[in-house]
């Protein structure tokens, strides 16, 4: 992809800047910033450079001291890493957040539908609208789910959906995340950095708080309780970690604490009589609601993975019997699998009898014959994906990629067709970042987070994940990324209003 710089419309700290076919968050041209960013722009450009290196130290610091890190597996150099932020904000104009609001709405409530009727009536699949071999083949499908009740027919009541902005400045959704959807708490770190860092800025710039992003979860996780918890108006819950080895460590101890919940593991949990409790120094106390951050297969060993130390024996039998709900429920994995997501735009249209607001990535299933042999004739111009990983691993690059890789993937597509699917490489957004004294472009997508418990919250932002390496596309921390604080406008602020902002 070529890139291109216009030094003689930039200035520092832009000199560096880039620009190419993807759609550009900050600039509609080489030196002319788009309305809602030239408050930011005119800041920047008053800005010294000592100071802006300063500013992105005391940010650094401040994740530092709080301890936000995730964990790289398999590095030699060690696992444990401070997470990348970026100083610069993403801005987003509300008129343009009321429509990802509105589709990722919708997004949402179809798939709890879908989740429903699939492990239930399956009519969706008598009705030949999704191939009923798609799900039953995909492992995350959970037949013990089959005919159970969960509370008020919610599936998933957390959502982490990614979003991309295409070259021609709309939105289109790269992924769901449903399982145990990661990183809201490097959403609010971002948000705490930033307003200590430019606060006047924030403040003129009308900015839509995303503060009680905690306490709408707990919200929604206490909606969800059993019909027969004892304590209806403040349901024991509990946040289920792996422990401290998990890469989203520190994201559970953060929610824990900022919802004021227990922070439990396995071993803090017992059933007894099909009722799951929890070890105190007071004696048991009984378990309404568990936020799990452990994955389906390790939840109970008695019921999934037997080796596993991590779940609660029992714990499924509870579930099954409604004395306990989960959060997410188990087998929501079967709807974020990224070969269904292929058939989400028709699963909207079959349950809501709408189109979908916002549209899907061009997506290839390897199953199909026609499709599989022109992705194997085109491995260097297109990403290929493993269906259940997440992380940006199990992933090509075609453009980036070598023939020895190509090869490999070939090979893994004609053996396991079901386990892969492509989509065209994307020209993902770029957006301003301050990286080495300077203001660079870098590739960008954004992660909303969706709470939904009946009805829909949410909070005005997201994790915008940022490719921090030179021309990568993969925003994944585990693969170089880092992010950056995302800032939705209040609707009021008129366009003249923000154009005088850092005036």
């Amino acid at each position: 992809m070529m890139t291109t710089s216009a030094p003689s419309l930039l200035k520092a700290p832009f000199l560096n800047y880039e620009f190419d076919q993807a759609y550009d968050e900050m600039f509609e041209a080489p030196g002319v910033p788009r309305a809602h960013y030239q408050g930011l722009y005119r800041t920047l450009l008053g800005f010294p450079p000592d100071e802006l290196r300063k500013c992105q130290q005391a940010a650094d610091l401040s994740f530092l001291h709080q301890g936000i890190t995730f964990t790289v597996y398999g590095n030699k150099e060690g696992t444990e890493r401070i997470f990348p932020n970026d100083l610069l904000p993403r801005i987003i104009p509300g008129e343009e957040w009321r429509k990802i609001e509105q589709g990722l709405t919708q997004r949402i409530t179809a798939l709890n539908l879908f989740l429903k009727d699939i492990y239930n009536e399956g009519r969706i699949l008598s009705d030949r609208v999704v191939p009923r071999d798609l799900v039953y083949s995909c492992r995350h499908f959970r037949r013990e789910m089959r005919d159970l009740t969960v509370p008020r027919g919610i599936y998933v009541s957390i959502c982490g959906t990614d979003l991309v902005r295409l070259p021609d400045g709309s939105f289109a959704v790269l992924e769901d995340n449903l399982r145990v959807p990661s990183g809201v708490s490097y959403m609010l770190a971002n948000r705490k950095v930033l307003k200590r860092v430019f606060p006047s800025l924030f403040h003129d710039y009308g900015v839509c708080s995303i503060d009680h992003y905690a306490q709408a979860l707990l919200s929604t996780l206490r909606t969800l309780a059993p019909a027969n918890c004892v304590a209806r108006n403040e349901p024991c819950t509990v946040l289920l970690t792996p422990g401290v080895f998990n890469s989203a460590y520190f994201e559970h101890t953060f929610l824990a604490q900022q919802m004021g919940i227990e922070l439990v593991e396995g071993r803090d949990l017992l059933v007894h009589d099909n009722v799951v409790y929890m070890r105190t120094t007071a004696g048991l106390r009984r378990v309404d609601v568990i936020y799990r951050r452990v994955d389906d297969d390790f939840l109970d060993p008695l019921c999934f993975r037997p080796d596993s130390s991590l779940g609660v024996p029992g714990l499924f039998n509870a579930y099954r019997a409604g004395n306990v709900t989960l959060s997410n429920a188990i087998g929501t994995g079967v709807a974020d699998d990224k070969a269904m997501y292929a058939y989400v735009p028709a699963i909207i249209r079959y349950y809501l009898e709408q189109d979908a607001i916002l549209p899907n990535i061009e997506t290839y299933l390897l199953t199909d014959t026609s499709q599989r042999e022109y992705v194997l004739a085109n491995l260097s111009k297109l990403v290929v994906k493993a269906v259940g990983e997440s992380g940006g691993y199990g992933m090509l690059i075609g453009p980036h990629s070598s023939k020895e890789q190509q090869e490999e993937f070939r090979q893994r597509i004609i053996a396991y067709p079901r386990d892969y699917i492509a989509q065209p490489t994307l020209a993902l957004s770029r957006a301003a970042c301050f990286l080495g004294g300077g203001v660079e472009a870098r590739h960008v997508d954004l992660r909303p987070y969706i709470l939904y418990s009946g009805n829909v919250t949410l909070v005005p932002g997201g994790l915008t994940r940022v490719a921090l390496r030179r021309g990568s596309l993969v925003v994944n921390s585990s693969q170089g990324g880092g992010s950056k604080d995302t800032w939705v406008l209040r609707d009021e602020r008129a366009p003249d209003a923000i154009k005088q902002v850092g005036a």
